[in-house]
């Protein structure tokens, strides 16, 4: 059997997985959440989720990459008591993660689109109505999004094609560094703006009156705590074993509860930042952020950067570079766990896995990218739904949720891996330990709130609660 490709250093583990975590939804559903839900309020209800929720998942995750040296499409089979079928679930979590590049790879475009204009002065003497037409034309155009597309799919396999410590951890090193050097410099740039005082207080001081009642005075608490639990599962890109590959690149040096909370608090910061980036400069310059996702992104910041002193094409430009490089760093990971699943089902050379998965990948985008446009007829949940909602239903509200229970189960069920094995793994090497008191929480308690999650959320989205 052939070795197994491991890390450079612990450090390129950290930012890797970090990278993975670190996506689109930091930035563009964490700010709009938090403006929804009551600011500071709502930011201290999600870290205790993310605590309590993500990272004994996380955790599981890891090991069962760890333990079993593969990727999801193999790993389950390997650990699994001989007559039982977890393995089937392999296959749902590489369904996964196709159908989560298969829209990630179009959105991605877009921030790539978008430095460009930026650079260009696109923007520049555009009013509302204006803002809102260049992105409106942009995704009417199939060229424009397929060849932007086209170029996120080449760029993304070209570095997983240099190796992992050539390619993935070299090249994901540089733009995790990167981003955190522009995060940084634009959140600075943000919080000294005139007006931004007021965004500060609202961002930073807990409100809890503002989680428990909507603007109307309506009761939202519920919704609240719901959307904070959703925030913090999400964030961390588990259940589809994007974790669990970079978990069978690492020795065992190091125990995986401590590699977890490490990973948990930079893709937290990350968020915590992108909320001081576009916050206080949405009330410095009086727009919404009810806006939701997209809407907040490509049609509401493009006149936050307007107003800002000091240029804003240079704003605007450093604001979708960082985006560029959050989708990227999500970009690499998934298709290295993509590739890896020729490598360990199939026996293909990296070279073979990624020019295999670089054609399969473009095919299978083409119908997001042709969603707004071509396929704009095609309204899976009515109204102005398109493609990207369907592929986004699958995995956020499907794929993710039920991941995460299978691997919890499997991790601590007696008909599975059991918790022996899960905590003999995860506690060896040096640092965090898995809590003790956990025990009885992972067994018992998890699943259900895992369980009980999903079904809320499908109930929710088809609007019958």
């Amino acid at each position: 059997m052939k070795q197994r490709e491991n890390f450079g250093s612990r450090l390129g583990f950290i930012l890797i997985s970090a990278g993975c975590a670190i996506g689109l939804g930091n930035v563009w559903r964490f700010p709009y959440i938090v403006g929804q839900y009551g600011g500071a309020a709502f930011i201290l209800v999600y870290l205790f989720f993310l605590v309590f929720f993500g990272l004994p998942i996380m955790t599981m995750e890891f090991s069962v990459g760890r333990a079993s040296g593969l990727s999801i499409g193999a790993s389950f089979k390997s650990l699994e008591p001989k007559g039982t079928k977890w393995h089937l679930f392999g296959g749902v979590g590489m369904a996964g993660n196709y159908l989560l590049v298969m829209f990630y790879t179009v959105v991605s475009g877009w921030m790539l689109a978008y430095i460009f204009k930026m650079l260009r002065g696109d923007f520049v003497g555009l009013d509302q109505t204006g803002v809102e037409a260049e992105f409106t034309n942009m995704v009417a155009s199939p060229a424009v999004l397929v060849t932007f597309m086209v170029i996120i799919v080449v760029l993304g396999f070209g570095i997983c094609s240099l190796g992992l410590k050539n390619g993935v951890e070299k090249i994901t090193k540089v733009m995790m560094v990167a981003l955190l050097a522009v995060i940084v410099l634009l959140a600075i740039r943000s919080v000294t703006m005139d007006g931004a005082g007021a965004g500060l207080k609202y961002y930073l001081v807990p409100n809890f009156k503002n989680f428990v009642y909507n603007d109307e005075g309506k009761v939202i608490v519920g919704e609240a705590v719901f959307a904070a639990m959703g925030q913090a599962f999400f964030t961390l890109s588990i259940g589809m074993g994007s974790m669990a590959i970079f978990g069978s690149y690492i020795k065992r040096d190091r125990r995986l509860m401590g590699e977890s909370v490490t990973i948990a608090a930079l893709d937290t910061f990350v968020a915590l930042v992108a909320g001081l980036i576009i916050i206080p400069a949405c009330f410095a310059s009086g727009v919404s952020l009810k806006e939701p996702g997209p809407g907040l992104i490509f049609k509401a910041l493009p006149n936050v950067f307007r107003e800002m002193p000091g240029g804003s094409r240079v704003w605007g430009t450093l604001f979708f570079v960082f985006m560029f490089f959050a989708a990227m760093s999500t970009i690499v990971a998934v298709f290295e766990n993509i590739i890896s699943f020729g490598m360990d089902l199939k026996g293909w050379s990296r070279r073979k896995s990624c020019l295999i998965n670089l054609v399969a990948v473009t095919v299978l985008s083409l119908p997001c990218a042709l969603g707004f446009n071509v396929l704009s007829g095609f309204t899976p949940f009515g109204g102005t739904s398109n493609v990207l909602d369907l592929e986004d239903f699958i995995i956020s509200n499907n794929i993710l949720p039920l991941g995460s229970a299978a691997y919890v189960l499997f991790c601590t069920s007696k008909k599975g891996w059991g918790y022996d094995g899960f905590i003999k793994e995860a506690n060896t090497g040096a640092g965090i330990p898995f809590p003790r008191f956990m025990k009885g929480y992972a067994k018992y308690v998890l699943p259900v709130l895992l369980i009980g999650f999903w079904a809320w959320g499908i109930l929710a989205f088809f609007e019958v609660i």
